[in-house]
């Protein structure tokens, strides 16, 4: 099992290289740094100790090799979220990497002519129907969607969040935790109902493919990144 997951391991990290050197060309110098820095400080920490010196190098190695997988991670997560802003689609790319107790809609529940969305994600805190474009256009649609939404679910808490840098709002980088920092107010045990009635609601609005194509790093690379560290 260790041996068939190894060989993926090294792919995920070849892939998360190269799509965050695109982004930033300096990433081998800065990786550099990283590796003999602290494996410098390392090394000398063990040489005060009077740790014998091939354990010391050792040490000093795999310090120095976790300082550069910690480094490429922190990097590869900022050129990610470079690569994505602006993009019609980036907060729903971003929030399918939330943990499994959020459900994210596949499909936009609102949107107009000019690219402006409502993303529907369902979790711990309840309904949160996320904004995605011009902030004016989109309180017309997040007014009218969360009417519709009390309709239906009038029960359960309904949150809106807008995406962007103004004041009030949320920069994509922030969003995961953002909406993981909100306040628990439904139970797990309560999502199916939630959500079964939901489903009503979707078959009598409009369908729009969101964006699709492959996140510049590789999900399962990303997930912990994304999750608010």
């Amino acid at each position: 099992m260790a041996e068939q997951e190894r060989p993926k391991l090294i792919q995920s990290i070849r892939m998360n290289y190269r799509m965050t050197k695109q982004e930033d060309p300096k990433l081998p110098l800065i990786l550099l740094g990283a590796f003999v820095g602290a494996a410098a400080v390392l090394f000398a920490l063990a040489y005060l100790l009077d740790v014998h010196v091939i354990f010391a190098s050792i040490f000093a190695v795999l310090g120095g090799f976790v300082a550069m997988m910690y480094t490429l991670a922190r990097r590869s997560s900022r050129a990610m979220y470079a690569k994505l802003e602006g993009t019609p689609g980036a907060a729903y790319r971003v929030m399918t990497m939330l943990r499994r107790r959020w459900t994210v809609e596949e499909t936009p529940v609102a949107f107009n002519k000019q690219q402006d969305l409502v993303i529907r994600v369902v979790g711990p805190p309840g309904i949160v129907l996320v904004g995605e474009g011009n902030p004016n256009r989109l309180k017309a649609l997040l007014t009218s969607e969360r009417r519709k939404h009390e309709r239906v679910v009038a029960d359960v808490p309904i949150h809106e969040v807008v995406v962007g840098y103004d004041e009030g709002q949320v920069p994509l980088k922030k969003l995961n935790r953002t909406l993981m920092k909100m306040k628990r107010q439904i139970r797990p045990a309560e999502m199916t109902d939630i959500l079964s009635r939901l489903r009503a609601l979707n078959a009598s609005g409009r369908n729009l493919p969101l964006p699709k194509g492959p996140l510049p790093t590789s999900m399962k690379g990303q997930r912990g990144n994304l999750r608010g560290r």
